[in-house]
């Protein structure tokens, strides 16, 4: 693995081969642990009749993003790579059949599809050339699409048509989930510009570009979702204990 070619992929990496070449960017995925942390300990607090499997694997969820994301900017290699993206690709479409099946009651039969068609539009957002927007945009010209932050546009969209339909059924996790929806709009923002703005943003003598800010707003999106489901997503497992009493 010391062998494996490098990815020079963010401004605070430049052409820096070396383990501590992003401090900020390695530091930062401290945020998804410290939020998996709480996560917990709040999901332990729950009262024990609710079913928590599902929830405590979204929590473990959170660990382990912060951990592929740390090798990705010390190693900086394919292998690292791929820690740092399976595990927010299980989360998006975990999550989403969690919201689906949890907090929007949809049967299982239909859940299951759902998911399948998310995840085709995420490859088809992850591959689309922006250039074929007719755009002459900057952002869109010259960070291959948006830095490769146009993948996770479905997945911002998924958070603000779920938290609406969720808000019209005056469901209370719909605050949270619009919340994380909004703030993850913010989020990629920085994602998308950490190129752009990487001259402008130095400090402690170095160019340090705004992937470290993606990585502190996502920690606070990731939370937002999972203190949703550590909340509210008894409710449905409560409908289930309460009619198996009535019986």
């Amino acid at each position: 693995m010391e062998n494996a070619p490098k990815i020079f992929a963010y401004c605070e990496r430049g052409q820096d081969p070396g383990f501590w070449a992003e401090p900020f960017n390695a530091i930062t995925n401290f945020g998804f642990i410290l939020a998996g942390l709480v996560a917990f300990w709040m999901l332990a607090r729950r009262p024990a009749e609710e079913s928590k499997f599902l929830r405590y694997l979204l929590v473990l969820n959170l660990f382990v993003i912060g951990i592929g994301s740390f090798l990705f900017h010390t190693y900086a290699t394919p292998w690292a790579a791929s820690a740092d993206v399976i595990p927010i690709g299980v989360f998006m479409l975990g999550y989403l059949a969690y919201a689906l099946y949890v907090f929007a009651r949809l049967p299982i039969i239909l859940t299951i599809p759902a998911i399948a068609g998310f995840a085709y539009v995420i490859q088809l957002a992850t591959g689309f050339d922006c250039r074929s927007l007719g755009f002459t945009l900057e952002i869109l010209e010259t960070t291959n699409c948006l830095n490769g932050s146009f993948g996770y546009v479905p997945a911002l969209a998924a958070m603000l048509l779920i938290g609406l339909w969720l808000a019209i059924r005056r469901h209370p996790a719909a605050p949270y989930i619009i919340a994380a929806g909004l703030v993850f709009l913010i989020s990629i923002s920085f994602r998308a510009t950490d190129w752009i703005l990487c001259q402008d943003i130095a400090f402690l003598g170095r160019e340090r570009g705004t992937h470290f800010l993606w990585h502190i707003l996502n920690s606070l999106v990731l939370f937002l979702l999972v203190l949703a489901a550590v909340r509210h997503g008894g409710r449905r497992n409560r409908r289930r204990v309460g009619a198996l009493r009535a019986a």
